[in-house]
């Protein structure tokens, strides 16, 4: 293997000053031109830092002393800020974050899309960046032989027992503290992940932010919750007013949160939630933004963008339960919505219906392959609508679009990398990027989506 060339060395303490932060929020200092990556350093900050690993082209390293701190920094204000890895830069200032983000979203798209001179407009904010998040899904484990609930300290399954979370609803906090405790005192064992024994792995509560309808889900190991009527009586007298309580059950020795079999223990199977009028009923498994107040602000600039009359066909891939679809129903002639989940094009029907919308169509498959399938039918979209996940669109479905030419294509994205690369395919393919908004749906972590305009040349 060969030898690193770098002018540090593993577990040497040099002096530096951060110029920048990555994606990731780490500071970027250099050291004769080779990067360093700071957790917990801001730009224009001084300070000693410990390198603690190398690779080729850059390395890292802990901050040990600061020396010279920034304007933009302030002191988070949550206690476990430090070990918890849910926030990243609760250090730096909201006017800063803003600023990370933009830069963030502009950086890629000169660099990654080539288009230096398409407008980025500044972030979209909240007023008020703190306690936005309607879902809060903890691990409960045991710690000094009590039940604790809590996120998991940074790069380890150790957790953390909290009493709140400062991005989370407060109700959110109340309903985990409440069943944590009803579940102690009723002699639930927390799940052991290393021996794959006990009953209750997670809980989760979900919050209809303009409703108040509340909802607890445990997520269990075993069909069988001890002392069930207990248990269900004892969250209903904790929570005063609380909708559903669900059980899903998850046997499986995994890392993935949710089992197959759900079941309503107490009320109903859902609760409901309305942004910009249109309603929505939410399960304990249902994909729904988690910021509703910023979840309006981003789909009504997509519903600005693709600039509909009453005559235009959309379709909108990757549509999840509906909510861009719903939203552009309103306004359109035709939706039609396709999204892999077979789940959610249930619930997209049900919250179709619950509005009394009749001019949306909804089917389940990949998009790449349902679309390209309507075309053959007489489908001829004037408006693209894309939602899609981290890695952004398959090729094959940017292909489909190309091969359609819609007037418009506007794209939703949570990956400011991949909508950068997926604006460059479309671009060569003879659309032109008009002009891109980032809307910040995440306060306090270095997440921000970002909706884009395309038209056909």
């Amino acid at each position: 293997m060969a030898k690193i060339q770098a002018p540090v060395q593993r577990g040497q303490v040099v002096h530096v000053t951060a110029a920048d932060l990555t994606h990731e929020g780490k500071g970027v200092a250099k050291v004769d031109g080779y990067p360093l990556f700071i957790e917990g350093m801001l730009p224009d900050e001084a300070g000693e830092v410990e390198v603690t690993k190398l690779n080729k082209g850059y390395g890292f390293a802990q901050l040990k002393k600061l020396e010279q701190a920034s304007p933009e920094r302030v002191d988070p204000p949550c206690p476990v800020y430090d070990e918890c890895g849910g926030c990243q830069v609760q250090h730096l200032s909201y006017n800063g974050q803003m600023d990370m983000k933009y830069n963030q979203v502009r950086g890629v798209i000169d660099r990654i899309a080539k288009l230096p001179d398409v407008p980025v407009h500044p972030v979209l904010g909240m007023d008020e960046p703190w306690r936005y998040r309607n879902k809060a899904q903890v691990p409960v484990g045991l710690s000094g032989g009590r039940i604790v609930a809590g996120f998991y300290k940074k790069r380890s399954h150790d957790i953390i027992d909290m009493t709140e979370c400062l991005i989370q609803h407060e109700e959110s906090d109340a309903i985990i503290q409440r069943v944590k405790d009803v579940c102690a005192a009723n002699g639930v064992m927390p799940y052991d992940e290393q021996r794959h024994k006990g009953v209750l792995r997670h809980v989760m509560a979900r919050i209809g932010y303009q409703t108040g309808e509340k909802m607890a889900v445990l997520i269990t190991r075993t069909s069988e919750l001890p002392n069930a009527k207990e248990i269900i009586d004892g969250i209903r007298a904790a929570v005063p007013g609380i909708t559903s309580i669900v059980q899903n059950v998850n046997p499986d020795k995994t890392n993935v949160i949710f089992g197959p079999t759900t079941k309503t223990l107490y009320g109903e199977d859902v609760i409901y939630d309305t942004i910009g009028g249109v309603k929505f009923a939410i399960s304990a498994r249902s994909f729904y933004q988690v910021n509703p107040v910023q979840t309006e602000v981003l789909y009504n600039k997509a519903l600005q963008y693709a600039g509909l009359t009453g005559e235009e066909t959309v379709i909108d891939a990757y549509c999840g339960i509906g909510t861009i679809s719903l939203f552009l129903a309103q306004k359109a002639k035709q939706v039609y919505g396709v999204e892999i989940v077979p789940q959610a094009i249930e619930d997209a029907r049900q919250n179709a219906e619950l509005n009394g919308i009749t001019n949306a169509y909804f089917e389940a498959g990949k998009a790449e392959e349902v679309i390209p399938n309507w075309y053959k039918q007489g489908i001829k979209p004037d408006v693209i609508v894309v939602d899609p996940p981290r890695k952004g669109c398959d090729e094959a479905l940017l292909a489909t679009i190309l091969k359609m030419k819609p007037k418009k294509v506007v794209y939703v994205s949570c990956n400011p990398g991949t909508l950068a690369r997926d604006l460059r395919i479309l671009e060569d393919g003879g659309y032109r990027t008009r002009e891109v908004q980032p809307v910040d749906m995440f306060p306090q972590t270095v997440h921000v989506e970002a909706v884009a305009v395309l038209e056909l040349m």
